[in-house]
């Protein structure tokens, strides 16, 4: 009997996760039904935001039950099918998991091409990320060329598009990113005009001098020390698109020191500042448009990729545990088959 391997959630994490917090099962491959189709995973895409589907708490999703197969963007190979619109040998894009193998019917499914892009890009550039930085940027940042866009974790999956989108427009891109390595790919491979390390005890300083006109678009997925480097330097009107906060995610109480809530609320008012979170799905009409914008530039080089690749479903968790602490470099995928 064939069988598969999938990731369940054994315990839910106090503060950071663990190894132990999931465990590894084994089970009879399943058999589609009428208007289903199976398909084994090649592709495991491991993003920050499962962490919070870890916790037991009311968010914009519901989390993973205890015992519940943990979440993530697949891109898999159909090896039977009982829908026409889904056909054997087929490629396609769908929450499948962290499993080898997933049953589904159309509905949610996306049939995707490898003679386009990359099969691994459909959960990257062409995926979540991708989206999510075109739509956030789209929708909230509104880049004009000559600004200055200022961007965290600036080498992860959606800080690299972000920036690599508004230098197209003709921003000027800063990038924040974790040790000097990270820092010459930003400017070297990607084009931005400079990154700064956020473990350099200057940071700030260097910041401002890298941002001489201010800061009019901030794209905020971390929090912390950065943003607090950051705010002072925002502009009149500028805007600040809020897709993550990744230095809170394994937190257990709430923040210490000062209190930035008044200064916060106080320059929201005064320099009349954007700040808006969004889910990458709340614009999930418009992907169309960001498939007939990215595409092209995905074929002319002008978007530039790193991928972070484990092999095996068995690395998921590790890789999970990695992403949160900051020690991928680019994005993380997991090559399953």
């Amino acid at each position: 009997m064939a069988t598969m391997k999938t990731w369940n959630l054994k315990s839910r994490p106090v503060g950071a996760p663990t190894p132990d917090n999931w465990e590894l099962a084994e089970d009879a491959i399943p058999v589609a039904g009428d208007g289903e189709y199976v398909a084994e995973t090649l592709w495991l895409s491991i993003d920050p935001y499962m962490r919070g589907r870890m916790n037991d708490a009311k968010s914009y999703a519901q989390p993973v039950p205890i015992g519940g197969r943990m979440e993530g963007g697949t891109v898999g190979r159909v090896i039977e099918s009982k829908t026409p619109d889904v056909p054997v040998g087929s490629h396609v894009l769908y929450s499948g998991g962290w499993s080898t193998h997933w049953k589904a019917t159309a509905k949610g499914t996306q049939i995707v091409d490898e003679n386009v892009v990359p099969l691994s890009a459909y959960v990257g550039m062409m995926g979540m990320p991708g989206m999510t930085a075109w739509a956030g940027l789209h929708n909230i940042g509104k880049p004009v060329a000559g600004e200055t866009l200022v961007v965290a974790a600036a080498t992860g999956p959606v800080g690299t598009m972000v920036g690599q989108i508004a230098k197209a427009k003709g921003l000027r891109v800063v990038g924040i990113a974790g040790g000097a390595e990270k820092c010459a790919f930003a400017v070297d491979e990607l084009g931005f005009d400079a990154c700064l390390d956020r473990n350099d005890p200057d940071m700030t300083a260097k910041l401002k001098e890298a941002v001489p006109n201010g800061i009019d678009i901030y794209w905020e997925n971390v929090g912390g020390p950065i943003f607090q480097a950051v705010w002072p330097l925002m502009n009149p009107f500028s805007r600040m698109p809020v897709c993550g906060v990744i230095s809170f995610y394994n937190a257990t109480q709430a923040p210490t020191g000062r209190d930035w809530g008044p200064q916060i609320f106080r320059d929201i008012l005064t320099k009349r500042i954007l700040v808006r979170g969004f889910i990458v799905w709340d614009y999930q009409e418009q992907y169309s448009q960001f498939v007939n914008e990215f595409v092209p530039m995905i074929q002319e080089g002008r978007i530039n990729v790193r991928e972070d690749v484990s092999q095996g479903i068995e690395s998921a968790p590790q890789s999970l545990i990695d992403v949160l602490n900051g020690d991928n470099f680019g994005k993380k995928v997991i090559k399953v088959a």
